[in-house]
């Protein structure tokens, strides 16, 4: 059912203002990116779709709100883009914050808290590593997208819940064979990463004694590169010499092997116009076969667009190729590497116009910035000369690393190139399979006045909140439980009628049924009884009989 609501509403549970009967409606989401509605259908609904109403739509997660931006009318249609509610994030600013060595979930709440009006979000992140990040004059969507850059993670948008989790996604034995089972399918490679033969060099350019180290896969062409990696064994730790040389070849044999396992493959994208119903939302795994290219491989879903009327997928994008920010960064290293074949050794240049734009909410606590290339690696720097700077980012083959101290100083945080985040400071989440440690779980408080616990079923029913006005537990004919400071304990029915509960120490209820026996005072207990003459009943009834 797809239902329109008023422009400040924030309680979906009704029909809303109308119901609306579409001829057309599709819900586009990609990871960390669009999400929103297209909707298409006749003139009736003209008065009822105008901007900045919300329309609420089925999706694969359930309903969801979209505000209507653009109208289209038509002689005989009126045509809509509704962009999800996660967007009115647009509309609240943030003077200045500083986050200061916060999880992603303090730095979500401080900044939720810290807009010019009261927000409509709950912010939530399970990501347990600290960063910091200064927020100057910048939109709570802008202020979101940069914790997403510094923290890593991905955008889960429910209504006016944002949460920002290290994985999502299930794997429900998805498995798709290109040119075989599906042929209706697009497929995008880029093959820039791809390393079949690989020349390895390791601290003080220590390199292996067999030279190169192939990949497990072979293409009709080798590809070749020559990677730097970071060592940080020490003499000290080892008995001798020879013993601290054969860890140090080891361990850059094993870090080249690990670099061969994920970069052996190219990286692609797939687009598939037909519906796989075992997915259930962005972040799935596939299995994906492409024997052209001898790729037996599990990824995942990273964009989708979904039919609201039909409940299905009309397309999936799948894959391990997406273009982000790096692809900026690539652009940089080429333009420095031509730069250098006409015989500049180090070479200065200022961010382009158009990077500054798009990495604004990563670079808003620098004021200028310039990138220097050395050779080995790639200085972003706060001013020049770079003896002068305090932040830092140093790119190299190896990654990415952050220093506050200066090039000669400390860095204490780094995105190594196997995608793992290491931090000085790390809040550790233990989590077990279907099990949560941990010594405190910290619901509402002044950062996040409206803590709730919500409990859902396989099929993503609601079946149990718990929040500030205590706990209740929905049955599934619409009745539920209560527990809490008003009713005590109390049971309603689907009417919200109330049925049983318990008042100091009597217990009411309107309507019983005892099937064996009641017990008084531990002196007198009702019990069935059967009268019978031979085998012939004559009566059923109750008796009362002593407990003695």
């Amino acid at each position: 059912m797809i239902k329109i609501f008023g422009s400040t509403d924030t309680d979906f549970v009704s029909n809303g203002d109308k119901i609306l009967n579409a001829g057309k409606a599709k819900v586009h989401k990609a990871d960390n990116s669009d999400y929103y509605l297209d909707v298409e259908c006749g003139l009736e609904y003209v008065d009822f779709l105008t901007q900045g109403r919300i329309i609420v739509a089925p999706t694969p997660t359930g309903d969801q709100a979209f505000r209507v931006k653009n109208v289209e009318k038509r002689k005989d249609k009126v045509r809509v883009r509704a962009w999800h509610v996660f967007y009115d994030a647009q509309n609240y600013i943030i003077a200045e914050t500083q986050v200061v060595n916060k999880t992603a979930n303090d730095a979500l709440d401080q900044l939720n808290s810290a807009v010019d009006n009261p927000s409509p979000f709950t912010t939530l992140s399970d990501i347990s590593t600290q960063a910091d990040y200064h927020c100057v004059r910048q939109t709570l969507y802008h202020a979101i997208q940069a914790v997403i850059e510094q923290w890593g993670g991905h955008l889960v948008r429910d209504n006016f819940s944002i949460a920002l989790r290290d994985s999502i996604g299930q794997d429900n034995g998805v498995t798709v064979r290109y040119g075989k089972n599906i042929r209706d399918i697009n497929c995008e490679e880029n093959w820039d990463s791809t390393v079949t033969k690989l020349l390895p060099v390791g601290k003080d350019e220590l390199m292996l004694p067999e030279v190169y180290v192939y990949s497990a896969v072979q293409y009709d062409i080798p590809y070749t590169k020559c990677i730097h990696f970071e060592q940080d064994l020490e003499l000290e730790d080892y008995e001798d010499e020879d013993a601290y040389e054969e860890a140090l070849i080891d361990d850059l044999r094993a870090q080249a092997e690990a670099y061969l396992t994920i970069n052996q493959y190219p990286q692609v994208n797939y687009t598939l116009k037909a519906n796989l119903e075992k997915v259930t939302d962005i972040g799935d795994t596939v299995e994906v076969i492409d024997e052209r290219l001898g790729i037996n491989i599990l990824t995942h879903i990273i964009g989708y667009d979904w039919d609201c009327i039909t409940a299905r997928y009309t397309e999936l994008v799948f894959g391990n190729f997406t273009q982000k920010l790096s692809d900026l960064i690539q652009t940089i290293n080429h333009t420095t590497e031509q730069a250098i074949t006409e015989n500049s050794n180090i070479l200065s240049v200022k961010l382009s116009a158009e990077l500054t734009q798009a990495t604004d909410s990563i670079w808003s606590a620098l004021s200028d910035s310039y990138v220097i290339y050395e050779g080995d690696k790639i200085l972003v720097v706060d001013s020049l000369p770079k003896e002068t700077a305090t932040n830092v980012i140093m790119i190299n083959n190896g990654g990415i690393a952050f220093s506050q101290t200066g090039i000669n100083g400390v860095f204490n945080s780094a995105w190594t190139i196997d995608g793992t985040m290491d931090m000085q400071r790390i809040n550790v989440i233990n989590l077990v399979a279907d099990m949560i440690k941990g010594g405190t779980l910290k619901l509402g408080g002044a950062l996040n006045q409206a803590g709730i616990l919500e409990l859902y079923d396989e099929s993503s029913q609601l079946i149990g909140q718990m929040d500030k006005s205590g706990l209740k537990m929905y049955g599934a004919d619409g009745s539920y439980v209560v527990i809490n400071e008003t009713d005590g304990f109390a049971g309603y029915n689907a009417n919200d009628v109330k049925i049983y509960w318990a008042d100091k120490d009597e217990f009411h209820m309107k309507k019983s049924v005892v099937e064996e026996e009641i017990t008084l005072c531990q002196k007198m207990r009702f019990i069935p009884i059967t009268i019978y003459s031979g085998n012939a009943v004559l009566n059923d009834g109750v008796g009362l009989v002593s407990t003695n």
